[in-house]
């Protein structure tokens, strides 16, 4: 087992997981720290338990060593002497996870590939190792004090807690389709996670939620033909995502190095974007002047959308970039703002 430090302080509580609790913690060693205890649930029999207890101490043992900018260090691990919990040390990532910026809305594209590359770059270093994450989402990116994305909260250490607790877990979005039908878990379907975890990023709670749960599509396959993209999206971005989620593991990228190749070419225009139940806003800002797009929901079957730009001050006018001059069905606004979006 890996070092323990005995002057370890536990502090406040930071946040709740099915996989166990996380404190703000201090050592004599690493300062200020992150410590997740992970703790027997009542339903777990003595033998589950000690399954469960020596795989989570066995990856940990790994962890220790995969020392990555990309990958959340784990210090030390210990038992906890009544035998039913164990204790993660770990670096304390101050900007916490991505969740938070998941439910705030869409993130910009410069910002997603900015995370998608240093994510990547610690998946592979993973992936060097022989490791698999299995649980890739946003609220298990972290960001550390100097801005990088950092992977964490390596929850999933088999296959069987995919489709047991896993799916409790509210991970079920992110199991590729493979491991639906039966195969296991691979270096592919770690990048099937993290093309589903881009897909939330780009498009934000709100939006990802309006649409039907991926959970009961992806298991019966072609989950790449029903996703709803927001108009904004690159049609280079929508190409590398749906590659991440083919169905066919051999489709998709093969290792997170070709991952980073595909995300170096990917565009990103400095859109931002706020989603709420009938409209969708779009803001882009230059030296002088604000562009502006707005989608609103009239209803279901009526939509309509208009574009101007203003200047960023009193100087100036408004000029009027596009739009519907009656209402029109969902599709053709769609298909309207993409256009304006290639403009």
């Amino acid at each position: 087992m890996a070092g323990v430090v005995p002057e370890l302080h536990v502090g406040k509580k930071l946040g709740n997981g099915h996989f166990g609790e996380v404190f703000l913690g201090e050592d004599g060693v690493h300062g200020t720290v992150a410590v997740k205890v992970l703790s027997r649930k009542l339903a777990h029999t003595d033998a589950e338990w000690l399954a469960y207890k020596a795989g989570f101490l066995a990856e940990a043992q790994h962890l220790s060593k995969a020392r990555h900018r990309n990958v959340v260090q784990v210090f030390h691990i210990e038992e906890l002497p009544d035998g039913n919990s164990i204790r993660f040390c770990m670096a304390f990532c101050p900007g916490g996870s991505l969740q938070q910026a998941f439910e705030a809305g869409p993130m910009p594209l410069l910002d997603v590939r900015k995370v998608a590359t240093d994510v990547s770059l610690g998946l592979d270093a993973l992936h060097a190792r022989g490791m698999l994450h299995r649980d890739i989402k946003p609220g298990n990116i972290l960001i550390d004090g100097a801005g990088v994305a950092q992977l964490g909260d390596f929850g999933l250490v088999t296959d069987r807690l995919i489709m047991g607790y896993g799916s409790q877990a509210g991970y079920s979005d992110h199991i590729a389709y493979e491991v639906w039908i039966g195969h296991g878990t691979s270096v592919r379907t770690d990048i099937w996670a993290l093309g589903m975890t881009l897909y939330r990023l780009l498009h934000g709670k709100a939006w990802y939620e309006a649409t039907p749960s991926p959970r009961h599509i992806i298991r019966d396959g072609g989950f790449v033909d029903t996703l709803c993209w927001l108009p904004h999206i690159p049609k280079a971005w929508r190409r590398a995502i749906r590659k991440m989620l083919n169905d066919d593991s051999t489709l998709r990228y093969q290792s997170a190095g070709q991952v980073l190749n595909a995300l170096s070419a990917l565009p990103t225009p400095n859109w931002s974007v706020a989603v709420t139940p009938n409209l969708v806003r779009w803001e882009q800002t230059s030296a002088t002047r604000l562009k502006v797009a707005e989608w609103t929901w009239l209803s279901p079957r009526k939509h309509e959308w208009q574009a101007w730009s203003e200047p960023i001050g009193k100087v100036g006018r408004k000029k009027a970039l596009g739009g519907t001059t009656a209402p029109i069905s969902k599709g053709q606004a769609i298909k309207e703002l993409e256009a304006f979006f290639e403009i």
